[in-house]
């Protein structure tokens, strides 16, 4: 098998996003590979320049974000260093698609492993959005996971 020395996992807390970490555990543990467990804050939830008046409940949503994705990320580095693995969170700002490319460039990430779609609005046909964009831009091998789906769908 393939050494993959740096793995890069997006999470968003979505069925096919947990899937995905599930992929990358695996991947990681096969391999002896170092898992990046990168969760992305929408542009602007970074929390500086808070505004102030009617825009501060703006603020605290996304403060919430912040959190939400930071929490996110532990928790998967947590369950990784179960595994005996070794785990560094990484919470980036801004568009999905493009922290999740800039995040394998900067971390000299040798895969990415993403959902096949996210929480974000409406899907494409085969693959979201953020993850068409990855697959097709990404300079490193992408493992695209989708969680089981029932039967009865």
């Amino acid at each position: 098998m393939t050494r993959f020395g740096t793995i890069l996992v997006a999470t968003d807390g979505s069925d096919d996003s947990d899937a995905a970490v599930e992929a990358a555990l695996d991947l990681a543990h096969d391999t002896n590979g170092r898992l990046l467990v990168l969760s992305v804050v929408p542009e602007g939830a970074s929390g500086e320049d808070r505004p102030h008046g009617d825009d501060a409940a703006e603020s605290t949503r996304d403060d919430q974000d912040v959190v939400a994705a930071t929490d996110r990320a532990n928790d998967v580095v947590d369950h990784a260093v179960e595994w005996g693995l070794e785990a560094t969170p990484l919470v980036w700002e801004g568009e999905p698609a493009e922290a999740i490319l800039a995040a394998a460039i900067s971390e000299s990430a040798d895969i990415i492993v993403i959902g096949s779609s996210g929480r974000s609005g409406v899907g494409r046909m085969l693959l979201g959005s953020v993850t068409d964009d990855v697959v097709r831009r990404a300079g490193v091998p992408v493992m695209v996971v989708r969680a089981p789906r029932d039967r009865d769908d």
